[in-house]
């Protein structure tokens, strides 16, 4: 059975992978149709976690960009995961990435920090006991 990846890890590979693309746009704009939105490939992230491109994709476009898109005052979507931005097809609004996976990594360590000290204190006091035991 395949693990469930989460978001974090997914926004993670995302933001690794294609960092490099969204910066190169300042030195080269014909690489793609807009600075902010990037295209991905959900077949290459799928591969690295060993799931079905759709898995990807639809994590992205059915679950993350609802969650995390919104509506302008004046209407206007502004989209996580776009289907297509000018000419590119299946686009991630990249600063917003990296807005909601510094939220998610943020959510990780709080979560992550304490449980180690936990497990650390738990650690000391079984052995306290087993040494004042004996």
């Amino acid at each position: 059975m395949t693990n469930t990846i989460t978001d974090r890890r997914i926004l993670k590979e995302i933001y690794e992978r294609y960092y490099n693309d969204f910066v190169a746009y300042d030195k080269d704009e014909s690489l793609r149709s807009t600075k902010i939105y990037v295209p991905i490939d959900c077949n290459v992230i799928a591969s690295k976690f060993n799931v079905d491109p759709d898995i990807i994709f639809g994590r992205l476009y059915y679950h993350l960009d609802k969650k995390h898109g919104y509506t302008k005052d004046n209407g206007h979507k502004v989209h996580l995961f776009a289907m297509k931005a000018g000419e590119d097809m299946h686009t991630v609004n990249f600063p917003m990435l990296a807005a909601v996976l510094a939220e998610h990594e943020q959510s990780y360590y709080r979560f992550l920090i304490p449980l180690v000290l936990s497990v650390v204190a738990l650690s000391f006091s079984i052995a306290g006991l087993l040494a004042g035991g004996t």
